[in-house]
């Protein structure tokens, strides 16, 4: 145990920051009263410490950017984990066990995600109910008929009619042309 030079408290070793040079390897202050005490300090010089970050920043692009690489490659599954449940209400686990029980493909077309991709969560825009994993493409379709069932059975319709009117319209077409 240790005494807090700034707040008086008694609190355990692991509360303060190793300090090379004191008696006891350890800050006089703990890790909370150096925090709040940075963060003073942070709002006394806001304007120097942005502008030195910035100038070092434009001083130096090419570590600045291997920076900021390592930063994404690290937050990725975070990230991925954040938006998922943020935007859907699922975790991962829920994604990939729903992967798992659509085959490891798309809903509607079967195909499995890229690899290094994963398949679009597809949800009612209304009610936010999550239906299923869709890849781009059939997703992209289903975006187009705007989720609209009439729109959609009129598609399936049309493509599997038999009654010549696709061939009226071509002859139609013809006719203009020639006109």
């Amino acid at each position: 145990m240790k005494r807090c030079s700034k707040c008086g408290g008694e609190k355990a070793e692991s509360e303060f920051y190793a300090a090379k040079g004191t008696r006891d390897g350890l800050r006089g202050e703990c890790k909370t009263c150096f925090a709040a005490r940075a963060r003073c300090w942070y709002a006394a010089n806001r304007e120097r410490v942005i502008a030195r970050v910035t100038r070092w920043q434009q001083e130096n692009p090419d570590r600045h950017r291997a920076t900021q690489q390592k930063v994404r490659d690290r937050r990725k599954p975070l990230a991925r984990e954040d938006h998922l449940q943020r935007t859907f209400g699922i975790t991962v686990a829920d994604y990939e066990g729903m992967l798992e029980a659509q085959g490891g493909g798309c809903a509607i077309c079967g195909r499995p995600p890229r690899r290094g991709s994963s398949l679009h969560v597809d949800h009612d825009h209304v009610t936010g109910q999550v239906r299923g994993l869709l890849c781009f493409k059939c997703n992209g379709g289903l975006g187009q008929f705007g989720d609209d069932l009439e729109q959609l059975s009129r598609a399936v319709g049309y493509l599997t009619r038999q009654d010549g009117l696709t061939q009226l319209a071509v002859e139609r077409v013809q006719g203009l042309r020639a006109a």
